[in-house]
């Protein structure tokens, strides 16, 4: 039976969390009103529904598992499961950015990477950046990207696992990267997307002309695509779950019912409603409210 209470707390972690479950259940009881712990992984993942001020819970239960390796969330009971996700790829569904993997292989990683972190920090603008990157890479030969793929793109723990089970509960799926098409679509392949947005490196000859087709798609495009596919599936925003790890998923993630930031940079972190630091993709599950045998490890 669905709790009656307003809200969840979500505790996930590794084998072993049942020893802080009672001290957090007991924390939160001091603020609010509590049910009992419902267990969706048993020893890895638990719910708590509960009444109360909700940033004053999360402070408290926070403050019980310390600096103990456990993701602990607030998440509205309502519309919990979500309708659609939307994801960034580089850093979040994939363990790489392509981009500093292409400046590598071409000897240019050191010049090219702290670009990268600048501007998935926020510190600065992302589209002037990545013209900056993909100039540094002119006269790369195009066939670069298939050696990257093949030797660097691995998908993430738990990324086809999110995929497959939010699909078999009616749920569209969205790949939605500043990163490059080469990679959006394999990987969206690979990992059972819907479909893939990204941008497009231009090359002639078979060589990188240092240029990125215009218009690039950053920050504000990943909203667009968020509100065009909201329009499309006729849901709301609160159906929504978008997950990201840097500066230009801000806007997706702030739109989203539920905006997670993945082991993220702390611009996002800050501005995301969940946070997800240790755990793997699955974790996006246990925030829905999935149980392990709910979830599709096919």
């Amino acid at each position: 039976m669905a709790s009656e209470l307003p809200f969840v707390l979500s505790v996930i972690g590794s084998d072993g969390i049942e020893s802080y479950a009672e001290s957090i259940a007991g924390a939160v009881a001091l603020i609010g009103v509590a049910e009992r712990v419902n267990w969706l992984a048993q020893g890895r993942a638990f719910d708590l529904p509960f009444a109360g001020e909700r940033d004053a819970v999360l402070k408290a239960a926070r403050a019980v598992s310390g600096a103990r390796k456990l993701d602990v969330n607030v998440v509205p009971v309502a519309k919990r499961r979500k309708k659609l996700l939307i994801a960034d790829m580089d850093s979040t569904i994939i363990g790489c950015e392509c981009l500093d993997e292409l400046a590598d292989i071409a000897g240019l990683k050191e010049q090219v990477a702290p670009i990268t972190e600048a501007a998935m920090r926020g510190e600065i603008e992302f589209e002037p950046a990545l013209r900056r990157r993909a100039a540094l890479l002119r006269g790369l030969p195009a066939d670069t990207m298939e050696r990257v793929y093949d030797e660097r793109v691995r998908l993430n723990p738990g990324a086809r696992t999110l995929v497959a089970t939010m699909r078999a509960n009616g749920a569209g799926t969205m790949l939605v990267s500043s990163g490059f098409r080469y990679f959006t679509r394999r990987v969206a392949a690979e990992c059972g997307f819907d479909s893939e947005q990204a941008n497009e490196l231009v090359e002639r000859d078979g060589l990188f002309t240092g240029e990125v087709a215009e218009p690039i798609l950053g920050r504000d495009a990943k909203l667009r695509a968020l509100e065009a596919a909201v329009t499309e599936f006729g849901i709301g925003f609160d159906d929504v779950l978008a997950v990201g790890d840097g500066a230009n998923d801000l806007a997706m993630i702030a739109r989203a019912g539920l905006g997670v930031a993945w082991h993220a940079k702390p611009i996002l972190a800050a501005a995301a409603s969940a946070v997800v630091a240790h755990g793997d993709l699955t974790a996006l599950l246990y925030l829905q409210g999935y149980t392990d045998e709910q979830i599709d490890r096919s």
